[in-house]
């Protein structure tokens, strides 16, 4: 069975108050956003969601919050990953009653297992949800590895319908594509955007990328101009989306410099107020300062472009 996991899916940030808890009228901002913005579909409670950081009652306010707003627009997709099955599957009942559209699932983090017991967790994973799930190769943070060969073996379960893979190396995403090409109804979709025009010459399906929460047009506008065979248009926008990794995401001083810059470019957009969950933390106001004299330059390369993008404001956080 084909499901609708294709093309630009972004990997929502978790909007958050002061205190951690959520902040629902970002939420309904941010997802206003990117649906104006032509993403087909959204993935809440993932690493860009800062799923590890979130209690399990925040995970199913946003959860039931995100349904709510979306209203069926586009295909919601909920990450359930956990490092104990029974959480995850009391997150999969909550997505299920939201009527949320699909799962995702990291490895099991911190126990030392192998991909034979990789296998034997997600079958058993499936067997017990009623939703269609997606695996999802991020052993940066995970520090393990789905093994192309893991996940061929994998797609024969009716209910594991596609893999996100985030490892960031196109000799990694190309084997999962080979491995998988007696699957072709299995959806294969890559995390960093820096890149995703690559892989869509692979033959991927799409791309789950960060900074299409902030200018979605952006990376629909290179997902739909690489299906219409615009090449040129696709090497400009991948550029682009370069550019505005190089200056939004990158920063020395800290490993979680991504969610830092991701979070506070949003804060300038006046789409949430840039805070993090800890041991994350936001910004400090001079190195917001800083950084928002990139996002201006990150906003007129992107502008220079012709895409259309919602008139976006400052707006200094709680």
């Amino acid at each position: 069975m084909s499901y609708p996991f294709k093309g630009i899916i972004p990997p929502l940030i978790t909007p958050l108050h002061s205190d951690f808890s959520l902040d629902v009228e970002s939420l309904e901002k941010v997802i206003a956003h990117v649906i104006e913005g032509g993403v087909h579909g959204v993935f809440i409670l993932g690493t860009t969601g800062e799923f590890a950081g979130l209690s399990q009652k925040t995970k199913a306010t946003l959860i039931r919050e995100s349904s709510r707003i979306v209203k069926g627009r586009v295909p919601i997709l909920v990450g359930i990953s956990d490092c104990s099955i029974e959480e995850s599957l009391i997150l999969a009942k909550e997505a299920k009653d939201a009527q949320a559209s699909g799962l995702v699932a990291t490895t099991p983090f911190y126990m030392n297992i192998g991909q034979e017991e990789l296998i034997q967790y997600y079958e058993i994973l499936a067997d017990s949800v009623e939703l269609p799930l997606l695996l999802y190769n991020m052993p940066g943070n995970t520090q393990m590895h789905i093994a192309p060969s893991t996940a061929a073996a994998l797609a024969k379960h009716p209910k594991i319908i596609g893999i996100k893979d985030s490892s960031g190396n196109l000799t990694t995403f190309q084997s999962f594509l080979h491995a998988l090409r007696e699957f072709p109804d299995f959806v294969v979709l890559v995390g960093p955007e820096e890149i995703l025009a690559d892989t869509l010459a692979m033959g991927g399906d799409g791309g789950v990328t960060g900074g299409a929460n902030l200018f979605p047009q952006l990376y629909v506008g290179l997902y739909e101009a690489f299906q219409k065979g615009e090449m040129e248009k696709v090497a400009a926008l991948q550029e682009a989306i370069g550019f505005l990794s190089d200056q939004l995401y990158q920063n020395d001083t800290y490993s979680s410099s991504y969610l830092k810059g991701l979070k506070a470019a949003m804060s300038f957009a006046g789409l949430c107020k840039g805070n993090l969950a800890l041991p994350l933390y936001g910004y400090s106001e001079v190195e917001k300062k800083s950084l928002l004299e990139k996002y201006d330059m990150v906003k007129k390369r992107i502008e220079g472009l012709g895409i259309g993008i919602r008139k976006q404001r400052f707006e200094n956080g709680d």
